[in-house]
């Protein structure tokens, strides 16, 4: 049987500074994070000492180095609902902490956006009049530069990993039908632009190889990052960096919610009768990006051609034979898994009708929609930068000024629900733990990260308690004891016995 398919989303975010002279990035995105914590008066620092990015799940023996886009002298900090929340390069992240189901992925993604809009308020008051800084959920700066939306999911140690990559590439190169955030234009240079006026991925004009283990050059479909942030010999962590940064809440919760359901298929053998395998990956990405009609075919390695559509089909055909069979309860909630197989089944169907139905459902859908409406009031070419500004503008996170926030997209999750996951952690995973310990012993917690925490009790030596299983320190496992005790001594006490 699958493992219960733990997951959760790292969004890197454009920032944008307004007004302020010789304006560095880095600095900006610092300031963010900074003004948050002011605002929360916590500040964790991360701890480094398990981070291994470099290990290669295809088992390459590569020299160890922090990976690039690790910076330890930037500011890098955990929050009390168990997120981490950091500049990356240029860029303010927020990974969000492990996530039981799907919708609670999509939960603490938005809970994401809120802290980043609460930063840039808190950043407004250092900030001098007439100056800002603007805060993105997108994936291109159009000047060649992409920054990713990664997902995590935990999977079973045995499963080999060329299994998984033969399996999950197809799926993962026709996802963006339902799942990219839409671009106008190609960034290509080798495209003409008037073959490509608008795409359904942000991020596929990008990648450039089946399998890899980059992240920023060379970019793969299929991530071969080997770093489980659990216990190794039983768990893997699936990495992917292929996805866009969605700002609708039904794109988001299919593109987890229905990735988790292929990843507990491969598992179970539920795919291995299915010959899906494409000549040609990367090439394939971007003809489906590039299609908006659905029509397009891509070649299979046995020389078959097919659409998107139906290669999507095909999964959710073996998924549906695979809910019969309980597959389901992998995912954590069997109920709401079951709606998401409902809802990939109807967003498939409307797509092969008319993808224009789902303008109030898919990013890519309702930004083209919108960018029709203006393109044709005002007889603007598809290369007109009016157009570009609009795509950006989709994507401002300030519901004041956000295109998206003025159309009447379809939510999941409920203002009051994100309210909450800003500052309270889920309940059924190890995020519990490590967020109510920065609530209540903050100040005796000298660092944490994914699988460890490290408490300070004013001697030597500092103690570390591992959490190497994402499934330990839920709720149920320890509410009762951290309530108990009043110190963080204590709840060592408690924990050793």
């Amino acid at each position: 049987m699958a493992v219960t398919k733990v997951c959760g989303i790292e969004t890197e975010y454009g920032i944008q500074t307004l007004g302020v002279v010789d304006s560095n990035p880095i600095t900006a995105s610092s300031l963010l994070v900074n003004a948050y914590l002011s605002l929360v008066s916590k500040r964790v620092g991360w701890d480094f000492e398990d981070e291994s990015p470099m290990t290669d799940a295809r088992g390459i023996s590569r020299d160890y180095s922090l990976a690039s886009e690790i910076e330890t002298h930037l500011i890098n900090t955990v929050l009390t609902n168990g997120a981490r929340y950091y500049v990356d390069h240029a860029h303010p992240e927020y990974s969000s902490p492990e996530c039981f189901t799907p919708r609670e992925a999509l939960l603490y993604d938005k809970a994401g956006e809120e802290v980043l809009r609460r930063s840039m308020e808190g950043a407004s008051s250092v900030l001098g009049p007439g100056q800002s800084i603007v805060v993105y959920k997108n994936n291109s700066d159009r000047k060649g530069n992409s920054y990713g939306c990664h997902e995590n999911y935990l999977m079973d140690r045995s499963i080999p990993f060329a299994k998984i990559v033969a399996q999950v590439t197809p799926f993962f190169v026709t996802r963006q039908i339902f799942a990219g955030a839409g671009k106008v234009g190609t960034e290509m240079s080798y495209v003409p632009k008037d073959q490509v006026p608008y795409q359904l991925s942000q991020r596929a004009d990008f990648f450039e190889e089946e399998v890899g283990l980059e992240t920023t050059l060379k970019r793969p479909i299929v991530n071969t990052r080997d770093e489980p942030h659990a216990d190794a010999s039983r768990y893997r962590r699936l990495h992917v960096i292929l996805g866009d940064a969605n700002m609708s809440e039904v794109s988001t919760l299919l593109k987890v919610g229905v990735t988790a359901i292929v990843l507990a298929m491969i598992e179970d053998g539920f795919l291995d009768q299915l010959e899906l395998s494409l000549e040609a990956a990367v090439p394939a990405l971007r003809t489906v990006s590039y299609d908006l009609s659905m029509r397009r075919t891509i070649e299979l390695a046995n020389g078959r051609r097919i659409t998107a559509l139906e290669m999507q089909s095909l999964y959710l055909e073996a998924a549906k034979e695979y809910a019969l069979a309980g597959g389901l309860v992998s995912l954590g909630d069997e109920a709401e898994a079951k709606e998401i197989l409902r809802l990939w089944e109807e967003v498939l169907a409307a797509l092969e009708q008319d993808p224009m139905q789902l303008a109030d459902k898919l990013d890519w859908v309702a930004k083209y929609r919108l960018l029709l409406g203006y393109r044709d009031r005002y007889r603007l070419e598809w290369d007109d930068p009016k157009l570009a500004a609009i795509d950006l503008q989709y994507h401002d996170i300030r519901k004041s000024k956000s295109l998206f926030y003025k159309l009447n997209v379809e939510r999941v999750v409920a203002d009051d629900e994100v309210g909450i996951a800003v500052s309270e952690p889920p309940r059924r995973t190890r995020a519990y733990f490590r967020g109510k310990c920065l609530a209540k012993y903050g100040p005796n917690v000298a660092a944490a990260n994914w699988d460890s925490m490290i408490f300070d009790l004013g001697e030597d030596p500092l103690r570390r308690v591992p959490m190497m299983d994402p499934l330990r320190g839920t709720a149920d496992h320890v509410d009762e004891l951290i309530k108990g005790c009043a110190t963080a001594a204590e709840l060592l006490k408690g924990l050793g016995s």
